[in-house]
């Protein structure tokens, strides 16, 4: 299994803990992407190791190469100057190192479709990881709205027809207390009516006698005035 996939394991495995333990989606979102930027970044090393091992390789190649290309030179060097033994030796030294050469050129090519691979799977995650960005302020925004929404139905829910019912009850016991405080209202009203008129009639009647003692006090008051008028006349 490639790293890749090993990678996309651990992520799904963190995803699916996170699904069954999430309490608040925004928060799992948010962790979602960080796990995916940790997979990039563990991606992104990976990556780089494999392409650093591809130039490593390639370097060793390139000087096998060239020196084997040097030991062919000698070689021909060798018998051009009628040394076959040293051109032999040559020889030798350059079929060694060619076998290097081969091994160093299959590891290579295996090295570069591995890293080649390796980058393709990188850009595809990273994209990923972008779209993910892109789709967590859409995905939170999406989740508060519903939250919102699911507070208000909770609340509606909660006021439904068994509290606008306990208003009915509450405003007709209002309206018969009102009712009751008028009654009593209107009883103490009378009953001070009453006790006015019983209050002037004991006035009147004190009025009344005190009335018919002044005229009788005048009546005599108007003899003596009289009597002692005529005296005068005498």
């Amino acid at each position: 299994m490639s790293i890749f996939g090993r990678l996309a394991d651990i992520v799904k495995a963190n995803i699916n803990d996170l699904l069954d333990r999430a309490e608040d989606p925004e928060k799992m979102i948010k962790q979602m992407v960080l796990e995916m930027e940790e997979a990039v970044n563990k991606a992104t090393l990976a990556v780089g190791q494999a392409i650093a091992n591809e130039k490593s390789l390639e370097r060793q190649y390139n000087r096998q190469k060239a020196q084997m290309d040097d030991w062919q030179q000698k070689a021909v060097q060798a018998v051009q100057a009628g040394r076959d033994d040293l051109a032999s030796q040559a020889l030798q030294r350059k079929n060694t190192i060619s076998m290097n050469v081969n091994d160093l050129e299959r590891m290579l090519g295996e090295a570069r479709t591995s890293s080649q691979g390796l980058r393709t799977q990188l850009d595809q995650l990273k994209s990923k990881l972008d779209e993910a960005r892109m789709r967590q302020n859409t995905l939170i925004a999406r989740s508060q709205a519903a939250k919102a929404k699911k507070q208000v139905a909770q609340s509606f829910a909660g006021i439904g027809s068994d509290a606008f019912s306990k208003f009915d009850k509450l405003e007709q016991k209002v309206e018969k207390t009102e009712a009751e405080a008028e009654a009593f209202a209107q009883l103490a009203g009378e009953n001070t009516s009453l006790e006015d008129e019983f209050k002037a009639l004991g006035a009147n009647t004190a009025a009344d006698d005190e009335l018919a003692a002044l005229k009788a006090q005048l009546g005599m008051g108007s003899t003596t005035a009289g009597q002692l008028g005529q005296g005068d006349d005498n």
